[in-house]
């Protein structure tokens, strides 16, 4: 029977009901359900799987993007051992996230540190090694978290394929926390471990940042303009005094490079849109705005090499809410990166 992207999702079709393999498909959604170092509320590990059985209840022409899945997409199941490891390190991080990371309270914790830094150091090479093979293929390849720590693996396959990268990164939080709670790679130091590991990212712009602490601070201020960080508030109180998004938008897209891959924390649009988050802030973007600045990014003739979505959640009410904002927005996100791939 011939596909009918109007019909409803047949039975064993893929993501967004898609027929596609991964040979025929141009884009690639690599999930990682792995949220061991989430420090207020867990279950972004859900995520990946959220987002897929909400995608089926999504119409498939875009207004703004026209027709992604004419170019097939593609979600590759987890790996077995994504599963293994997330539930030892959420074993191991739960005691040292209940103490704040005070190693001195117990004589395992120290222990237990080094196995989940392990676990992570495993995680990051799996993505790694996973979004490098993609590459090779020629895919757009889409990393769908899981917590924010996730993508490491990725920018890095990514930077090592487009020397002087510039990442757009929309979020409530900097992300420059230097191994928060001892863990290497929590989902806070992200950006931190991306600016200092990562030699081949020239640029980091921040876009929704609205809770960050002072070093953090100091961080951005000492990068010598490598990090541009666009704080929700100054531009909400730019709006207040007469901007445009439109002109806000532009300002931001002036700061990436030309090849630009996009980091993506469900926390940087407003709440609303996704209460089940794990650390959820008020302010930020609508839906809207996330899109026009993606379509701005494109429309500049910049590149938008590959990206990721995390810490789409359920929420404590298990609320299919965010599953449903987090395939709309994995949707746009792809079709904005085609109109440039």
């Amino acid at each position: 029977m011939p596909f009918d992207p109007d019909a409803a999702a047949q039975e064993g079709t893929g993501v967004f009901g898609l027929p596609t393999g991964e040979d025929e498909s141009t884009t690639v959604i690599l999930p990682v359900p792995f949220d061991a170092t989430t420090s207020y509320r867990q279950g972004a590990a859900e995520g990946p799987a959220l987002i897929y059985e909400a995608s089926k209840q999504l119409d498939l022409f875009d207004r703004e993007t026209g027709r992604p899945y004419r170019r097939g997409i593609f979600y590759r199941e987890p790996a077995p051992e994504l599963l293994a490891w997330n539930a030892e390190a959420r074993a191991a991080a739960a005691p040292i996230i209940a103490v704040g990371g005070d190693l001195s309270a117990d004589p395992s914790l120290p222990g237990l540190l080094r196995r989940v830094n392990e676990v992570s150091d495993l995680v990051n090479e799996h993505v790694y090694a996973s979004t490098r093979e993609l590459l090779d293929q020629g895919k757009l390849v889409a990393v769908l978290g899981g917590d924010h720590s996730v993508p490491f693996g990725a920018i890095r396959a990514f930077a090592e394929r487009y020397p002087g990268l510039g990442i757009l990164h929309i979020d409530a939080h900097a992300d420059l926390r230097d191994a928060f709670e001892g863990f290497t790679h929590s989902h806070a130091s992200i950006m931190h471990n991306v600016m200092t590991r990562i030699g081949g990212v020239s640029r980091l712009v921040q876009v929704g940042i609205r809770d960050f602490g002072e070093r953090e601070l100091d961080f951005i201020e000492a990068s010598g303009g490598r990090i541009r960080t666009h704080f929700d508030v100054d531009l909400f109180q730019a709006r207040f005094e007469g901007a445009t998004w439109k002109q806000l938008a532009a300002r931001i897209v002036e700061d990436l490079p030309q090849q630009v891959y996009v980091s993506f924390d469900i926390d940087g649009l407003d709440p609303a849109f996704c209460p089940g988050t794990g650390t959820p802030v008020p302010g930020g973007l609508h839906f809207h705005e996330a899109s026009y600045l993606l379509g701005l990014v494109a429309r500049s003739g910049r590149k938008i090499v590959g990206f990721d979505l995390n810490e789409v959640a359920p929420g404590p009410d298990a609320n299919e809410w965010n599953g449903v904002v987090g395939a709309r927005m994995l949707y746009k996100m792809i079709g904005w990166a085609l109109t440039t791939f």
